[in-house]
């Protein structure tokens, strides 16, 4: 399996989670068993009333943020803050208020960094990370982490959600080059959690109805994530554990799409996904793993 086979399976398992997911976004896992049982198919509705397929803010920010890096060649604060305020004029289906509110901001100031702020620690920035985990393949680990704080300060200036993204990114780029589950275990999860005991996921319960809190995002991506042995498994394990179900289904989906391919998707999530995000997710994984000269 090549790099750019993995890239466009992290990316296409970012947009699967996102869909899957938002059809039970809000909801605990009580009121998800009695609606659905198991909810395991992408057919739209939830509270945004989505068609089958269709995604939310995860993935069309994370689409906003390539293009920008693409037209740039590199990744941007400036061009990503243009990209993401270009995006919210669009009116998207969705957007945190941690998102609006610093985008508002930028308008105002044309300051692409958001104040810093330890309120700031939503999962808004963790969640379109994809396209910097791509685009910096194979550069040092510092210039790795200043990009991923350039895209994550326009709207998130928190040091939980700069740990969050950092890791996310890294470990990503470490499953596109083949590295094993066990080894995004100990060599980023685990040093997270113990510079940040705020993300300890082992030695805490199951998180159930996780919150758009980075810490408690990543607690159910990780406990799902390293706790399956599929795709599929590990999405219907993190989506069903509801509340920001939208967005703990895309990063699950970026990290096992990276780990286990394209081969294990299944193919009834890749037809019921809107076709012209597939299209788009697997042009711009494409375009960046291209710019980065890797294969």
């Amino acid at each position: 399996m090549t790099i750019t086979d993995r890239a466009i399976a992290s990316y296409l398992g970012l947009a699967i989670g996102d869909a899957l997911g938002s059809t039970v976004e809000f909801m605990t896992p009580r009121e998800i068993a009695v609606q659905y049982g198991t909810h395991a198919n992408l057919i739209g509705g939830g509270w945004l009333h989505l068609k089958p397929g269709q995604v939310t803010d995860d993935t069309t920010m994370a689409l906003a943020l390539g293009e920008s890096i693409l037209a740039q060649g590199r990744v941007d604060a400036l061009a990503a803050a243009q990209a993401f305020d270009a995006w919210m004029r669009a009116k998207p289906v969705d957007i945190g208020n941690t998102v609006r509110r610093n985008l508002l901001q930028f308008r105002k100031t044309g300051e692409p960094h958001a104040p810093y702020s330890d309120h700031d620690a939503g999962n808004g920035a963790a969640m379109r990370v994809l396209p910097v985990s791509l685009a910096t393949l194979g550069q040092s680990e510092d210039a790795v982490r200043v990009a991923c704080r350039a895209q994550a300060h326009v709207t998130h200036h928190c040091a939980l959600s700069d740990a969050a993204c950092e890791t996310l990114v890294l470990m990503v780029q470490d499953a596109l080059r083949g590295a094993t589950k066990n080894d995004l275990l100990h060599q980023h999860a685990h040093p997270l959690a113990a510079r940040h005991p705020e993300f300890k996921f082992r030695a805490v319960r199951q998180s159930q109805n996780p919150s758009g809190y980075v810490a408690d995002t990543l607690q159910a991506v990780f406990q799902s994530f390293f706790d399956t042995d599929d795709f599929r498994g590990c999405l219907i394990d993190v989506v069903n554990r509801g509340g920001d179900a939208d967005t703990t289904g895309a990063i699950a989906g970026m990290l096992a799409g990276a780990l286990y391919g394209l081969e294990e998707m299944p193919e009834e999530w890749l037809k019921a996904l809107d076709a012209n995000t597939l299209r788009s997710c697997e042009g711009q994984a494409r375009a960046l793993i291209k710019l980065t000269g890797k294969s």
